[in-house]
């Protein structure tokens, strides 16, 4: 496992304390990198203080506006969850996320994502990761404290670096990087809207269904190279038919 290709991303944080403490959390268990999406107060003495000697952390934390900056040029991306939706992910426990990531790391960045204190991730957040990640707890009072939560997951990752692991798959290409999967995602819903088999008033939950559809694929570069050719082919012949 690479844990320098393991980023801890966290959204819209409101406690500064809580950055503190999932950055001694992380550098506890050999993590390096943080980012932080829109925290509500940051840089702050109380994170400092939380820290407890995880300074360089904090001082190498990217701090950015939007979740797309933060994953950008992620391939693998696994969002922690206290809550199951509706429309079921792949779900895994820290343990197993560990013994994948153990494989991902070697080849891609992989990114977990921490959401707000109160709510956690929206269900929008949630559509751009591959894997929910829920840690088992007491079905009555299952919410973690993220720092908490971020010390289990992190725990996981030192202890599966340690076994000797082997990439999960061979792959023909790069896997593509979450920037160019969402540019997919955006042609693949324009395309639909314009073969009106997408109403964008009633979605009802399509476009969230062929992204779990899509994320189990572990698309590669190459593969969202074809597929972007064919929407681009298929907006051909619906510009040639609407002239005709």
């Amino acid at each position: 496992m690479n844990l320098d290709k393991v980023r801890i991303v966290l959204i819209h944080t409101t406690h500064p304390g809580n950055i503190g403490a999932v950055a001694r959390a992380m550098k506890n268990m050999n993590l390096s990198q943080l980012t932080l999406v829109a925290p509500r107060d940051f840089p702050s003495a109380e994170a400092t203080a939380r820290a407890s000697g995880a300074d360089d952390l904090l001082a190498s934390a990217q701090v950015v506006e939007s979740l797309d900056e933060a994953l950008g040029d992620c391939a693998v991306i696994y969002g922690t969850s206290a809550r199951l939706r509706s429309l079921r992910w792949p779900q895994v426990e820290p343990r197993q996320a560990a013994a994948r990531i153990a494989g991902e790391s070697d080849t891609a960045q992989v990114a977990i994502l921490f959401g707000r204190e109160h709510s956690g991730l929206t269900n929008e957040e949630l559509e751009r990761c591959h894997y929910l990640l829920n840690i088992p707890a007491n079905p009555d009072y299952s919410s973690l404290n993220i720092a908490a939560a971020c010390q289990v997951v992190s725990y996981e990752l030192m202890m599966a670096s340690r076994a000797e692991t082997r990439p999960l798959e061979d792959t023909e290409s790069e896997l593509a990087t979450a920037e160019e999967v969402e540019g997919f995602h955006q042609h693949l819903e324009q395309t639909l809207i314009r073969l009106e088999y997408l109403d964008p008033e009633t979605p009802r939950q399509l476009m969230r269904r062929l992204r779990r559809l899509y994320h189990k694929a572990r698309l590669e570069k190459i593969e969202v190279n074809i597929l972007r050719g064919i929407l681009k082919a298929t907006q051909k012949c619906l510009d040639k038919c609407s002239r005709d």
